[in-house]
């Protein structure tokens, strides 16, 4: 916004166009933060333009728009919930950017409410948490009902989803409160339980969150309960809104009153008499920031008195007896040296720029994410530029752009490695759904890729896959640690890698012994005779998970068949005539995406070679054609609860092996849904689309056992 011109040098007509750009993006921008929950500025960029509105509204009154934005705050409910109108609005907060703002804030206090030059002036400081607003209604102690903000006025009910939450209590704990009353507070995700969802939903090849806040909206904005329920939620009680009756006289006493309730309240709130406290408070959270362990953008100031507040009432959008002081971006200037890859441990290629050290918000940072290869492009950086760097939310470092310099010649544009940097495998972008490039990149190695060995190798001896009993995680990691399993086929190997690598036996082992040692080595050799698809499923290809290889086996039957069909389409892939590549996708349930990741496998030499190695190891078992004439042959079969006579894995196999087809999720096109025990919101579902519901023993007995 440096280009634009001062709101002082604005004609009346410069104003009135001003204006009606500012609702526009200010509007544009709401919708992203609160519907899409996914930000389209930062938001120093985004109060830039709310201070900027607000400045050509001080100046010229008379152009205020019926739609401006600092008469409203968020967005209408998406439309995905049902709607439920508060007890009282859910206003945002003015911002302080200085500290003369903050000594602004009390001066009003004093001045508006006619106190004189002693009479002191308590003020409450608390993190600003950057998460999703939410507010809870209890009724004689039970919470009966959860809403996000949304316009302010009318929220989405997000009740079931709530009620997930461990920090948000289904009934509140002692006494005082009052029979109704609607507490408040923010929805967040800590930052080390984000990077963990994070890595998992990547793992799972699903959508990632760019931040914490998108995060915890999009995880409390789930249709399905089930969904929230898994995400680490968490939730920080700061305010009320509608209330039947009076419970404190204080902003203090009334946030001590939610922690007897049973409610987590952040532990930096505190009292203060004098601007120069709420300044030293601000500093030091300021200062903790990076450890809090969850994101925070500012400090929020409340007068403490409660008849205070009632006095000072509203303005426009935010209430006059509180006040958020933000913090600044972070930003320096440097020189990027060079620009490197980093392979991931689900292969996904992230270049990372490497950096004259520079000390940005107290920290000195040598390397900063530049995202992915389209990023690079959009903000057109390469080595030997000087960059802007940032850290996002003071802890991520990451480089906002360029700066000009004149009478410089700058570098070769930089672009991606086509191959691993760790394992000289492919390093392709898929193709999504719609027609458009992955923005990753990634590693097509898999099992043979260093940088993603050890996540797959548990994958490889996962329940799903090989289902070794004995070898999990814990075991591969401690194998790979000793040098001994690298590969999937060393598994078979593993006795005589122990002996070749000079260490030694299994049984002297710290954490094994001489049964245990011959419980796992015996639990191996029994897995040497492999389903065809769990063998496939292990060989962590992305997108061919279970489901997939489940229906590639059903399809082929035999392992060579199938691979047959794999090496003739890898290699014939341009040629229009390629029956082998028809063959796989005309699979039904199996996509192009699919499909090609098979072949990309396929056309990795060192991916074969292991494949080689490994089936010199294991018998691969063909897979029965399905039950054509069974009753369930081509219906759609959905599990869900606790199966008693059976596992979940076994259930589908039967159902699969009859010529079912079995879904996670349950739709119009469900023919069938069989519930097992505290079957939940599938059941519901199933129920209200008429779908044909069946106990387990039903199910059974309809089959054949």
């Amino acid at each position: 916004m440096s280009d634009l011109k001062p709101v002082e040098e604005l004609t009346e007509e410069d104003a009135r166009l001003e204006l009606a750009r500012l609702a526009t993006e200010i509007r544009l921008a709401d919708h992203a933060y609160y519907a899409e929950d996914e930000p389209a500025m930062d938001d120093a960029a985004y109060d830039a333009l709310r201070r900027r509105n607000l400045a050509i509204e001080a100046k010229f009154p008379e152009l205020k728009r019926p739609d401006s934005p600092s008469d409203g705050v968020g967005v209408a409910p998406a439309g995905r919930f049902s709607k439920v109108e508060h007890d009282k609005p859910m206003l945002s907060l003015d911002n302080a950017f200085s500290d003369e703002d903050v000594s602004d804030f009390v001066g009003r206090i004093q001045r508006f409410l006619g106190l004189n030059g002693d009479e002191e002036i308590a003020v409450t400081a608390e993190p600003k948490i950057d998460g999703l607003s939410l507010s809870l209604l209890y009724e004689n102690g039970k919470l009966t009902r959860a809403a996000t903000r949304g316009d302010g006025r009318v929220g989405e009910l997000v009740t079931a989803n709530a009620r997930t939450i461990q920090d948000v209590p289904h009934e509140l704990m002692g006494t005082g409160y009052p029979d109704r009353i609607e507490v408040r507070g923010e929805v967040y995700m800590g930052n080390d339980d984000f990077a963990k969802m994070n890595e998992s939903e990547e793992a799972a090849g699903r959508k990632t969150f760019a931040n914490p806040r998108n995060a915890a909206a999009g995880s409390l904005r789930q249709l399905d309960a089930n969904i929230t329920a898994s995400r680490p939620l968490k939730f920080f009680a700061y305010a009320w809104g509608g209330v039947s009756a009076p419970f404190a006289e204080t902003q203090s006493g009334a946030v001590e009153a939610l922690a007897n309730w049973g409610f987590s309240t952040n532990p930096f709130f505190k009292r203060f008499t004098s601007v120069e406290g709420l300044l030293k408070q601000y500093n030091e959270i300021a200062l903790q920031r990076a450890e809090l362990g969850y994101d925070i953008d500012g400090v929020v100031y409340k007068a403490d008195r409660l008849d205070w507040q009632e006095r000072l009432g509203f303005v426009s959008r935010a209430p006059r007896w509180a006040i958020a002081h933000k913090f600044p971006a972070e930003k320096a200037v440097t020189r990027l040296e060079a620009i490197d890859v980093q392979v991931g441990r689900t292969g996904s290629l992230t270049p990372v720029g490497r950096l004259v050290p520079v000390t940005v918000g107290g920290v000195v940072v040598s390397n900063a994410t530049l995202h992915n290869e389209d990023e690079i492009i959009r903000r057109d950086v390469r080595p030997g530029d000087k960059v802007i760097i940032q850290r996002a939310g003071d802890v991520i470092p990451q480089i906002l752009g360029r700066v000009e310099e004149e009478g410089v010649e700058r570098g070769p544009i930089w672009t991606m490695p086509e191959v691993c940097p760790e394992c000289g495998s492919p390093a392709v972008r898929e193709q999504n759904a719609d027609g458009s490039l992955d923005v990753r990149r990634r590693c097509t190695g898999g099992l043979i890729c260093p940088a993603q060995i050890v996540e797959q190798l548990k994958h490889f001896v996962s329940r799903k896959c090989l289902d070794i009993d004995g070898l999990g995680a814990k075991q591969i990691a401690l194998f790979y640690e000793k040098g001994v399993v690298s590969l999937p086929q060393h598994i078979y190997q593993l006795e005589a890698r122990i002996a070749e690598a000079g260490l030694p036996p299994l049984e002297e082992w710290e954490g094994f012994g001489k049964t245990s040692a011959a419980n796992l080595l015996g639990a191996i050799e029994a897995k040497r005779k492999v389903p065809f698809a769990r063998l496939l499923c292990g060989l962590g290809i992305r997108h061919v998970g279970s489901t997939n290889s489940s229906l590639f086996a059903s399809n082929f039957h035999t392992w060579e068949a199938f691979w047959t069909a794999v090496e003739t389409a890898a290699a014939y892939e341009e040629d229009e005539e390629n029956s082998a590549l028809q063959s796989l996708l005309a699979i039904d349930g199996v996509g192009p995406t699919a499909v090609n990741a098979l072949l990309n496998f396929a056309r990795s030499e060192p991916s074969r070679k292991m494949l080689v190695a490994l089936l010199e190891e294991v018998e691969i078992e063909a897979q029965e054609a399905a039950d054509t004439d069974s009753p369930v042959a081509g219906l759609t079969v959905v599990f869900t609860g606790t199966l008693e006579r059976m596992t979940r894995d076994e259930a589908k196999a039967r159902a699969q092996s009859l010529g079912a087809k079995v879904s996670g999720s349950v739709s119009a096109k469900t023919d069938i849904l069989i519930a097992g025990a505290k079957a939940g919101l599938k059941l519901k579902k199933a129920e209200s689309l008429g779908v044909r519901v069946m106990t387990e023993d039903e199910w059974i007995a309809e089959t054949g056992g």
